[in-house]
């Protein structure tokens, strides 16, 4: 038998789970709400542990989805420091860490992603740092702040905290795999603008190299050590090296994975168990703006939304997720990004405005369609972008009028 029943059950405890809960309540949801979250906090935003919160500028309480009396305002009952360790798809129940046993009728699992770590010589020595919570936040503001820091990464992780150390006092070097930063999701024109800005503020950069091993003193990181044998000294070390869909508990119950390796789901975001529906980092959705395409999209602000489409369904509202990804970047107050998309290839970029006085747009095109755009200072452009990315317009015969600031995009 089990301890408990409940109507909802929310599994993660990140903005997924918090706006279902939210949305839930707003929509009509009477029933009863536990939200599980393995974290000490409750629901909050991620872009500020690489950023403000890193910095000093923003507090814990400040990155909160909603303060505590909130969720017993809404008779959402929130745990933290609690995971699921076991799901019976069939049954519908949930063993938790805590020892309770949870039967529901309707469930979203949104355990997020944990980080990639990496596996090479030197990799047991203390000083080295990943970085995905609060927690990790605030280790790495205690460690590196004001010292020689090596990034490893070229992605939003390594840019952004070297740009956050760098406003504490850090001296901050990168290494990377790939020719310039950011260059992987948004190709060279962009990387080498966002690359320059790095280094007019004494981040060093180097590309096209690899990590080969980390050396140390006492058990503590002194030096980095590439392939191409450059060695760097180093009093911490903070690895910007991806993420992987947190799945353990849904490849256990037996539900259907992507190719990306998160749990699949379709328009309804509802899994291939009935009644149990995934969001955010750990979901492979069929994007209806994608054609029907099925994509993974790691970022907060897919999470948020996702988690309010899945409150819907879940009320029986058979609202498909149509909305265009979006997400952000801040390197310090240097550059500031937003981006809609996503495009994991394209044919083709069209710059509107200028790169070099940093106010424009990039348009990605595949197959004669927008596929993302990148937009420094232009945000206005992306709403056109959402509604051309959305429609499918063919823009074959008028990718010129993008770039042209003469023509007026809503005209497209």
């Amino acid at each position: 038998m089990a301890d408990r029943q409940v109507d909802y059950l929310l599994i993660g405890g990140g903005l997924a789970g918090g706006n279902c809960a939210r949305w839930l309540r707003e929509s009509g949801a009477e029933g009863s709400i536990l939200l599980v979250g393995r974290e000490p906090d409750l629901p909050y935003s991620r872009p500020p542990c690489s950023k403000a919160y890193l910095q000093g500028n923003k507090s814990r309480a400040d990155t909160l989805f909603r303060p505590e009396e909130w969720y017993r305002e809404q008779r959402i009952e929130a745990l933290t420091r609690v995971s699921a360790t076991k799901l019976d798809a069939a049954e519908k129940k949930v063993k938790l860490s805590n020892r309770d046993e949870v039967t529901f009728d309707r469930a979203l699992l949104a355990t997020g992603a944990n980080v990639r770590r990496l596996n090479v010589p030197g990799s047991e020595l203390e000083g080295l740092h990943y970085l995905r919570t609060l927690g990790n936040s605030d280790a790495i503001r205690a460690d590196a702040a004001g010292k020689r820091v090596i990034l490893i990464g070229g992605s939003y992780i390594a840019s952004e905290v070297a740009a956050s150390l760098t406003e504490l006092g850090s001296t901050c070097t990168i290494v990377m795999l790939e020719s310039l930063v950011l260059s992987r999701g948004f190709g060279a024109q962009a990387g080498r603008f966002f690359q320059e800005r790095l280094e007019q503020h004494g981040v060093t950069v180097h590309g096209d190299d690899e990590l080969e091993r980390f050396e140390g003193v006492d058990g503590r990181v002194t030096r980095v050590v590439t392939k191409s044998g450059r060695e760097l000294d180093a009093d911490a070390v903070v690895l910007g090296t991806g993420a992987v869909p947190d799945v353990t508990l849904a490849r256990g119950a037996g539900l259907t994975l992507g190719e990306s390796g998160g749990v699949l789901v379709d328009q309804y975001l509802e899994s291939s168990a009935p009644g149990i529906y995934a969001a955010g980092d750990m979901a492979e959705y069929e994007s209806v703006v994608h054609g029907g395409r099925s994509i993974r999209v790691e970022h907060w602000d897919v999470a948020f939304n996702q988690g309010k489409t899945a409150a819907l369904n879940m009320l029986g509202r058979e609202q498909a997720h149509d909305v265009v990804p979006y997400f952000f970047s801040d390197l310090s107050d240097w550059a500031s990004l937003e981006y809609v998309g996503p495009a994991s290839k394209w044919e083709e970029e069209v710059v509107r405005g200028s790169i070099d006085e940093g106010e424009f747009t990039v348009f990605y095109i595949y197959g004669g369609r927008l596929a993302a755009a990148l937009s420094v200072g232009r945000s206005d452009d992306l709403e056109h972008a959402r509604r051309l990315i959305a429609s499918g317009a063919d823009l074959s015969s008028r990718t010129g009028e993008l770039g042209d600031l003469s023509s007026e995009l809503g005209g497209l």
